[in-house]
């Protein structure tokens, strides 16, 4: 005799008709992965992008780097592309020139990124402080400068530290300061304070975000408290953006070991302080477009991106360990 239980799962079971197709076990797993080539599709675009723009050039400019052009009878004789492996990026690891470029820009790094992010910090602070309205009308005025092309921007504050037409040279006589924006110990002060104007409005706004995501809760929870203002930015505010400030400082050490734009225009005003060799960039461009040492500006090319790529993940692996 059946009990009660066995004849629920039998009327509940459906019958097995003559002619009807099961549905097999592994059709839910099957939906699942297309359903994930199906999302996965709309990377495409962008991983095609990458490839064209980025790992093309940059597979080219390793091919280029191994072969050097080599002419005869003072260039008269002609000229023969011979492979050399690599012999380029051996001249350019011991070039005085490359290391002593790589070197000013990285101790130039060292200062002016963390000056950008504390100030960048302190106006998203300052801002998240305010009320909901009045941060809307703040934030398109403070991210006006980095609408700004960088071109413009560095051509803007040239034509404000020239001593012929800038207002602050003639502001500063009257002060009483003879200053010289273009001097030798000027020059990477007058830069960096282009780049803080330039680049704080895009950090803020990253980081703002990041702080718009937090609970306010946990805010009006500090303050029943009797937490300061200053105290709920320092131990909770600030600990809970970190991650914010590692992504904006690793783009901070990227932009800057491949700064181009604003000394360029510098030596065009001083060009006995900026020299040709004055950053990487500005030294590869030297030897590729007037040296005509495109081999050997495509080896430095591939230095250059090695050391950024290897900055940036020893940055962001001893940041992201220090904030897990």
């Amino acid at each position: 005799m059946l009990t009660q239980l066995d004849r629920t799962a039998k009327t509940s079971a459906a019958p097995d008709l003559p002619g009807r197709r099961l549905r097999p076990r592994w059709s839910a797993p099957h939906g699942h992965s297309l359903q994930a080539w199906k999302g996965a599709a709309f990377t495409a675009p962008f991983f095609l992008g990458f490839g064209i723009v980025f790992l093309l050039p940059f597979g080219y400019a390793i091919y280029q780097s191994l072969f050097l052009v080599q002419t005869s009878g003072l260039g008269l004789g002609g000229s023969t592309l011979k492979f050399v492996g690599l012999r380029n990026f051996s001249r350019g690891i011991g070039d005085p020139d490359f290391l002593g470029a790589v070197g000013r820009v990285l101790l130039f790094a060292c200062v002016q990124i963390p000056l950008m992010l504390a100030v960048s910090l302190a106006m998203a602070l300052l801002l998240d402080a305010l009320r909901p309205r009045a941060a809307n009308r703040m934030r398109v005025p403070l991210l006006v400068p980095y609408m700004i092309p960088g071109i413009v921007a560095a051509l803007i504050w040239v034509n404000i530290y020239s001593p012929d037409v800038g207002p602050l040279t003639p502001l500063g006589r009257s002060l009483g300061w003879a200053w010289d924006f273009f001097a030798p110990s000027m020059v990477w002060p007058s830069i960096g304070n282009l780049l803080t104007w330039h680049g704080i409005g895009y950090n803020m706004l990253i980081i703002y975000a990041s702080l718009r995501s937090v609970p306010r809760e946990l805010f009006e929870a500090a303050r029943v408290d009797g937490a300061s203002e200053v105290r709920i930015a320092r131990s909770i505010k600030i600990p809970l953006v970190r991650g914010a400030l590692v992504l904006t400082g690793m783009l901070s050490i990227i932009q800057m070991l491949q700064i181009f734009n604003e000394p360029a225009l510098f030596r065009h005003v001083t060009p006995q302080t900026v020299t040709q060799n004055f950053s990487p960039i500005m030294m590869i461009y030297d030897q590729a477009f007037n040296s005509g040492n495109y081999n050997y500006a495509s080896a430095l090319s591939v230095l250059l991106a090695l050391v950024v790529g290897a900055l940036s993940y020893l940055f962001y692996r001893f940041t992201n360990r220090s904030t897990s």
